[in-house]
């Protein structure tokens, strides 16, 4: 896809929290190489002679946009989108395409830093400042993916204190800024690829809708959350590729039905189901109660998505699935919207689990749980502490460890760390051999760590299968590799 903003336009660049114009010193020279016109953005931090807040921050790319020339290209890093979005607001005129770097979340006008990229740092109690984060917790902003131990140091000694304002002050934007153009430039090292997010796009969710709108780009840089210093030659391509309006978009093609909507790949007879609250229970055929297994969506998934994931027909097949041989098939919603919902949303998969355990038809003593993509972390509690009524943990193709930059620290949502607690407890894994490597890398750990306590992990091997295969895949492996999961899983609740 290609657009008009022409190679000619400058390029400004705005800086992650911590740091400094300097960061952009490696890949501004490649773009200058090329021929490109550069300014960066120098944002005062803590301890600077006037305290900073995000409005000042704005103030600063506006100067850089009008020193800039008719024609930016504005890129803002993480935290640098904020105040990048901000100035392409009051400069429309000027501004013709913004680039999303590595930038989790959309901010819209009244969003907070702090808000919208939960990795930051929070400022303490009255503080004015956030101090940067310590030399090895850089991964706490995103993935370190890349760094030489020389650059990793090199951040730590450079990095600044924010001003706790610039994190906490709303932004400000009258709409104007959504009908500039936007480019996405996404490093996958941190799990973000334009799959995902078309993925989640196709799924309703309000704020990357603005982002499928004609026009609208992305691209991909194999690296960690600073690719202007692991990758700058790599940066500076996929900047002017961003400036010439290339890349891909997130829109389905007309008539395509979103993957997680399509057929089940069992034909599954259609089963009534009970619902209550935020539970569906499908029933066996049978008299006395019966086991359960309680399927776990993933997430995060946006707030408000219709239909919500216990009616997809990956949950719905494999619930009817297990009505029909006997157990008690359970899909629940949960509330892992965000990255850092992770205790929430275990509360809720907690409270469906007690409604389940309750249910007169349910034989509380044997029950599975099935943690599908990114509850994997959620499964981390059941592992530390399996209670005697929790039969088998089973997951598929899953996140085993939250991502960097998330704002999730410690180990209570790490299988990892877990998994040395299991004892007994069966854990059944299909892992499927077309996954994202960022993915499948956390699987890989975590059957390390499995290894190395003795944990009973059996692992399904789906070779040829997707993330999501369930749906995605109407093959003859892929439907074998329901089969073989579901004979697991139940034989350990009649065992």
């Amino acid at each position: 896809m290609t657009g008009d903003t022409g190679a000619e336009a400058a390029f400004v660049l705005v800086p992650e929290a911590h740091t400094g114009d300097w960061v952009w010193a490696g890949v501004a020279a490649v773009l200058r190489r090329a021929g490109a016109r550069v300014f960066s953005a120098s944002l005062a931090g803590g301890g600077s002679a006037a305290p900073a807040d995000l409005e000042t921050h704005i103030a600063e790319v506006i100067r850089q946009v009008d020193a800039a020339g008719e024609r930016v290209v504005l890129v803002g890093h993480g935290y640098g989108l904020l105040p990048a979005l901000g100035a392409a607001d009051r400069r429309r005129d000027r501004v013709v395409r913004v680039v999303h770097l590595d930038a989790a979340g959309l901010p819209e006008d009244g969003d907070i830093a702090l808000g919208v990229l939960p990795g930051l740092p929070r400022p303490a109690s009255g503080a004015t400042e956030v101090p940067p984060p310590a030399p090895g917790e850089w991964h706490r902003l995103g993935s370190t993916g890349g760094l030489t131990p020389a650059a990793l140091d090199q951040l730590a000694a450079r990095a600044l204190p924010q001003a706790a304002a610039t994190l906490t002050q709303p932004l400000r934007l009258s709409g104007s800024a959504a009908r500039i153009p936007r480019t996405g430039v996404l490093c996958t090292a941190g799990g973000s690829t334009i799959e995902r997010l078309r993925w989640m796009a196709s799924l309703g969710a309000p704020r990357l809708g603005l982002l499928t709108a004609p026009g609208n780009t992305f691209l991909e840089v194999p690296t960690g959350h600073w690719p202007m210093l692991s990758e700058p030659d790599l940066l500076a391509k996929a900047l002017r590729q961003a400036a010439a309006g290339e890349g891909e978009s997130l829109a389905l093609p007309a008539g395509q039905v979103p993957g997680h909507l399509r057929p089940f790949v069992l034909e599954v007879p259609d089963r009534p189901r009970e619902r209550r609250e935020c539970v569906d229970l499908y029933l066996p055929d049978a008299r006395e109660a019966r086991p359960a297994v309680v399927f776990v969506p993933g997430g995060p998934l946006p707030a408000g998505i219709r239909p919500t994931p216990r009616d997809w027909p990956t949950f719905t097949g494999y619930a009817a699935l297990a009505a029909r041989l006997g157990a008690v098939g359970v899909t629940l919603d949960h509330r892992l919207h965000a990255p850092d919902d992770l205790a929430r949303a275990a509360d809720d998969v907690s409270a469906a689990v007690d409604l389940v355990r309750a249910h007169p038809g349910v034989d509380g003593d044997r029950v599975a749980l099935w943690f599908f993509s990114g509850s994997g972390p959620l499964a981390a509690p059941w592992l530390s502490a399996p209670p005697p009524w929790l039969r088998c943990l089973a997951v598929n193709y899953p996140l085993l460890e939250p991502v960097p930059g998330q704002g999730t620290d410690g180990d209570r949502f790490r299988p990892a760390a877990a998994v040395r607690g299991p004892g007994e407890l069966p854990i059944v894994l299909t892992r499927v051999g077309l996954e994202d490597p960022v993915l499948d890398a956390t699987v890989e750990r975590f059957l390390g760590a499995a290894r190395a306590c003795g944990a009973q992990v059996e692992v399904i091997a789906a070779p040829h299968c997707r993330h999501g295969f369930e749906t995605l895949d109407h093959t003859a492996e892929a439907r074998a590799v329901v089969r073989e999961a579901m004979e697991r899983v139940l034989g350990t609740l009649d065992a």
